[in-house]
């Protein structure tokens, strides 16, 4: 047997105690794959179905890349149920607008309008650039804080938006000079996750608006890494990336619970865009994990 000690920085919290006996395994098999990964792993998970938690590193500030965008879609949710957006708002495409990385807006024509809702499913489902910076010029970095602080997680931020030249949209946090080295946002994976469970509850805006959500996120499309080993295993999730960083926030809906998971790995070297970038490789093996040791035992599954 291993008696090597787990790494400190690997904080574990299982619960109920009914599920105390399966902690050293999950403990020391995440440790075991983490060691091998060339940068740093930050994550958090929870069976929203019995409360079985794991975390390594939870509490730990990270570049969100574009996991951002699933608060962006909350204050656009927000902002409409309150009367002050309309889904059928129309903006109109200009050339300035266009940013690259992932998306397809920037490929349509200047001067083509398109409505709210189409620019939030393209943000979400394709990670779309150009459509998150033409929600957050209308909605505001300050704004999607404000929902988050209502939602109690002032830990996490959205700070700017992607760049196209000059860094701009900037929000107040995001001003503050010690704050941009985490680009367009920051959040801990244990927020990450309290946002997953709290739309799972209908706790966000509304129930119908968590619901529509939750299915804007089933729909998401690039899942190299939480969904890559699911098989017919539904998920509701939203990947970033970054040439050092790959991370994933999502719920994965099995047949022995609701686990909600938030992976973030940087520091990578090297970094390049593929299905196979060592940080997807690794948030698939860690969600693999994850979904095992903290699944309900089948002998009392319902």
């Amino acid at each position: 047997m291993d008696m090597r000690p787990v790494p400190f920085a690997l904080l574990v919290c299982l619960l109920p105690c009914a599920f105390a006996a399966t902690a050293p395994p999950l403990e020391q098999r995440l440790a075991q794959a983490i060691r091998k990964f060339p940068g740093k792993v930050a994550l958090y998970a929870r069976n929203l179905d019995t409360g079985a938690e794991i975390g390594v590193l939870p509490n730990e500030q990270v570049r969100t890349a574009s996991t951002i965008k699933l608060p962006i879609m909350i204050a656009v949710f927000g902002e409409v149920e309150a009367g002050r957006l309309s889904w059928t708002e129309e903006f109109t495409l200009r050339a300035e607008d266009k940013v690259g990385g992932s998306g397809v807006v920037r490929e349509l024509s200047n001067g083509v309008k398109l409505p709210l809702r189409d620019l939030v499913h393209l943000m979400i489902v394709v990670s779309d650039n150009t459509a998150t910076n033409l929600v957050l010029e209308r909605v505001g970095a300050d704004t999607v804080n404000r929902y988050l602080d209502e939602l109690g997680f002032p830990r996490t931020r959205s700070i700017r938006k992607i760049l196209n030249g000059p860094p701009s949209g900037w929000s107040q946090y995001g001003k503050v000079e010690a704050n941009q080295r985490f680009g367009i946002g920051v959040s801990t994976p244990r927020d990450m996750v309290g946002l997953l469970e709290k739309l799972e509850k209908g706790d966000v805006v509304s129930p119908a608006a968590s619901k529509e959500m939750i299915e804007i996120l089933r729909r998401q499309q690039y899942t190299d890494g939480i969904g890559r080993r699911l098989g017919d295993t539904k998920a509701a999730s939203k990947s970033g990336a970054l040439d050092a960083l790959r991370s994933d926030v999502g719920v994965v809906y099995t047949k022995r619970g609701r686990i909600a998971i938030a992976i973030t790995c940087d520091g990578m070297r090297g970094g390049y865009y593929s299905a196979d970038n060592p940080g997807l490789l690794m948030i698939a093996q860690l969600t693999e994990l994850l979904l095992e040791g903290l699944a309900t035992p089948r002998s009392n599954s319902r």
